[in-house]
């Protein structure tokens, strides 16, 4: 394959590479024909990530003249360099963890040798292509969507032009997303590195990863090669890993990580990067001590950058900055009434189940007169790390700083008979309560599963049910979701006070 596989910015997609061929046909087919414009459209959309794509499907189904331009590859990052194919690589690289560990754990057979990472990225890739026919060019011209491959570019309040072709529009959406964020290193311009857009092309596993950044990304990856037979190194400018989380959640994360032969550094500072060869050269100071780490693979991890440049936004009078993005309200309308926005360009909850959502609301709000508020989402966030850690709502550290009166619930996932039974006791679930009350207003789960398990708090926070409800709900035994119904258990324990007990113990005197 002609890829560089040693340090270097590889292609995003391998070009003699079969499955990758078949994804570039889905989302940026070498012979697509851009359609002729309607007059006018009732909505054009720039952008086919998972925002533009749900603003575009659901506005098209309701009947309006839609267009959606694209840039680059349909499915934006989660198809094809997020969610997707980093999901893939975790799950495989699980598998390696679990055959190397069953013979210890469950007594199974004893295994030696090592694995072929090529046949793992070949699977991500293989994988990654039968799901773009969902996100492709075709499937969205047959559902009624005038797709436009090509810059989108504002050209007045109301028209985009692309290439040579002006649309009018009533409405506009902008998609566009982020991108990964270069930091600023003396010496980076110089040496080729990787990003979360590059690194799913590599065939051939690095002997030697240096990750810098330890939010979701570095730590989901970082684990992931480590787990893969890569040595890891994991350079953390914060105090703690997953600064947005709680430090004990953050705790158990970083031994999972360390137990599986990432070496982590916190308040490091990047000196220097250099290039000899092959390789390159991390100079860095952490604790008064500075070190130098010698890599063939230099992974960047620092956050995303939203993706505001060269879309005539001056020229369509939107107020945006190159850190925020697009300055939006509550209802995601930008300063210019026509032009709406959703996703990654323009707001602080860069997920994709977010952009999905704020996608449905402003289809409403753009094309009718719809008031409903991003604030009134619930939005859940997880780290698909081993464990994971799922959060909804407020955190423990949010109730600290706030000062807003809450309770707090705890259980321990030793204390759930299915997390022992599966050997997977390091984690627990937190719920923050509404002082005196069964509402909730946050959760806090750190566990193998606890990407599954937070939506059953989220459909309660939604529909405003508290505790109290999922307590009074039957789970199946033995699943690790009886997590949640024991912190139900514990909080309703909570209640039984003194008084309550004494006169619990006078009906009985009287009944007996």
């Amino acid at each position: 394959m002609n890829v560089d596989t040693r340090i270097g910015t590889v292609p995003t997609l391998l070009t003699d590479d079969a499955h990758d061929q078949r994804l570039r046909e889905q989302v940026r087919p070498p012979s697509w024909v851009n359609p002729t414009p309607a007059a006018r459209y009732h909505l054009v959309v720039i952008g086919a990530g998972t925002g533009g794509l749900v603003t575009a499907a659901a506005a098209a189904g309701l009947g309006a003249r839609v267009a959606l331009v694209e840039r680059h590859l349909m499915g934006g990052d989660c198809l094809n360099v997020g969610c997707v194919p980093s999901k893939a690589v975790i799950r495989a690289a699980r598998a390696w963890h679990e055959t190397r560990t069953a013979a210890a754990r469950f007594g199974g057979p004893p295994v030696h040798g090592d694995g072929d990472f090529s046949a793992a990225m070949e699977r991500m890739r293989k994988v990654r292509a039968d799901l773009s026919v969902i996100d492709s060019a075709a499937r969205f011209r047959d559902l009624g969507v005038d797709v436009f491959l090509g810059e989108g570019r504002f050209v007045a309040d109301d028209a985009v032009r692309v290439g040579e072709q002006r649309l009018v529009f009533r409405r506009s959406v902008i998609a566009t997303g982020a991108r990964a964020t270069v930091p600023s290193i003396a010496g980076l311009s110089d040496i080729p590195f990787f990003t979360n857009e590059t690194i799913f092309s590599l065939t051939r596993r690095p002997t030697h990863l240096v990750v810098v950044g330890g939010g979701p990304i570095g730590c989901e990856l970082g684990q992931a090669f480590a787990r893969l037979g890569t040595r890891v190194t994991l350079l953390n400018r914060d105090a703690q890993l997953l600064p947005r989380e709680s430090v004990e959640a953050a705790k158990i994360v970083e031994q999972a990580l360390a137990h599986d032969g990432v070496r982590i550094l916190h308040d490091v500072q990047i000196e220097r990067v250099t290039k000899s060869a092959l390789f390159a050269h991390v100079d860095v100071r952490y604790g008064g001590v500075t070190e130098t780490f010698t890599t063939d693979a230099l992974l960047l991890a620092v956050g995303r950058t939203p993706n505001v440049q060269d879309l005539g936004l001056d020229a369509a009078h939107v107020t945006f900055d190159v850190t925020r993005g697009v300055h939006v309200n509550d209802r995601l309308r930008s300063s210019n009434r026509r032009i709406y926005a959703v996703g990654d360009v323009c707001s602080t909850l860069q997920f994709t189940h977010a952009a999905d959502f704020q996608a449905r609301l402003v289809v409403q709000n753009a094309l009718f007169f719809g008031r409903g508020k991003a604030s009134a989402l619930v939005t859940p966030r997880v780290t698909f790390t081993s464990p994971e850690v799922a959060s909804v709502g407020m955190s423990e550290n949010d109730a600290h700083t706030s000062g807003v009166p809450t309770d707090m619930v705890t259980v321990p996932l030793h204390d759930v008979d299915r997390a022992r039974l599966d050997d997977e006791t390091e984690g627990f679930c937190r719920m923050v309560l509404a002082q005196g009350t069964d509402r909730i207003l946050g959760a806090t789960i750190v566990a193998e599963h606890a990407g599954e398990n937070i939506g059953e708090v989220v459909l309660a926070m939604t529909a405003k049910l508290g505790l109290g409800a999922i307590g009074r709900t039957m789970h199946p035994y033995p699943t690790q979701g009886e997590m949640l119904r024991k912190s139900a258990d514990v909080w309703r324990r909570r209640k039984l006070t003194p008084t309550v007990k004494s006169l619990f113990a006078r009906y009985f005197r009287w009944f007996g």
